[in-house]
């Protein structure tokens, strides 16, 4: 096992499909966190739109936050609508550092209309940071197990997820119970980043962002109110800061 990772789950508010006003939300959550990685949720950088216009990984609008990163040292992993150079678009997830932005996973099990716009992703992929071996997913991604199954034969540490889960109790037992799984069946930690307060065609949604340890215990976790930023330490027993 690397060395412990400072990592936080950010639930921003959502300020409709405005790039420019998500990013500097973001930037806000990045600076707030004092943490190496920050996780976003799904299609934070637009809410969940889906006729939002596809985010470029040059868009100017993403300067606060790429700034942000750069004057703490994070890499921040935010979900936006994104187009390959063929004209694909895909539910990705973009890893925004101080020298930019990438697209670095896009969302292999896409639910519902998503599949009359976007492409689901080809396979799942292991990010790295600090030695850390960060196996991603977005939403429903986490929902099937096979999908972490795939995940963790890469030689994950953890499993981070940007997710999105409506309302009510149902929806939250749903949630919690996807990411106690997927830790208790691969022995890994579960980062989870899902979106709380209005969000796209969502008047509410869960929040209770969080995080599990390997052996399925939650460590910390947010409440359901937008703008919560949560800190914690992968690696270590006494994960909260």
């Amino acid at each position: 096992m690397p060395e412990p990772l400072t990592v936080a789950v950010a639930q921003p508010r959502c300020a409709g499909s405005d790039v420019a006003a998500n990013a500097v939300l973001h930037a806000e959550a990045v600076r707030d966190a004092g943490a190496r990685l920050v996780v976003f949720p799904e299609l934070s950088l637009t809410g969940y739109d889906l006729a939002a216009p596809a985010v470029a990984v040059d868009d100017p609008r993403l300067a606060p936050l790429i700034d942000a990163c750069r004057s703490t040292g994070s890499t921040a992993l935010a979900g936006a609508p994104w187009r390959d150079a063929e004209g694909r678009e895909y539910i990705a997830t973009l890893a925004v550092t101080g020298e930019g932005a990438e697209a670095v996973y896009a969302k292999m099990h896409l639910h519902g209309p998503e599949g009359l716009r976007f492409t689901p992703g080809e396979k799942p992929v292991a990010f790295e940071v600090d030695g850390w071996r960060l196996g991603l997913a977005v939403c429903r991604d986490a929902a099937v197990p096979e999908h972490a199954t795939r995940t963790a034969a890469l030689g994950i540490d953890a499993y981070v997820a940007g997710t999105l889960y409506g309302e009510g109790p149902e929806q939250s037992a749903r949630r919690d119970a996807h990411m106690r799984e997927r830790a208790r069946a691969h022995g890994v930690w579960v980062v989870l980043s899902t979106a709380a307060g209005p969000s796209g065609e969502y008047q509410e949604t869960s929040g209770g962002s969080g995080v599990w340890s390997p052996d399925g215990s939650p460590v910390a976790q947010a409440g359901s109110a937008p703008g919560e930023v949560l800190t914690t330490v992968l690696g270590r027993p006494d994960a909260t800061v």
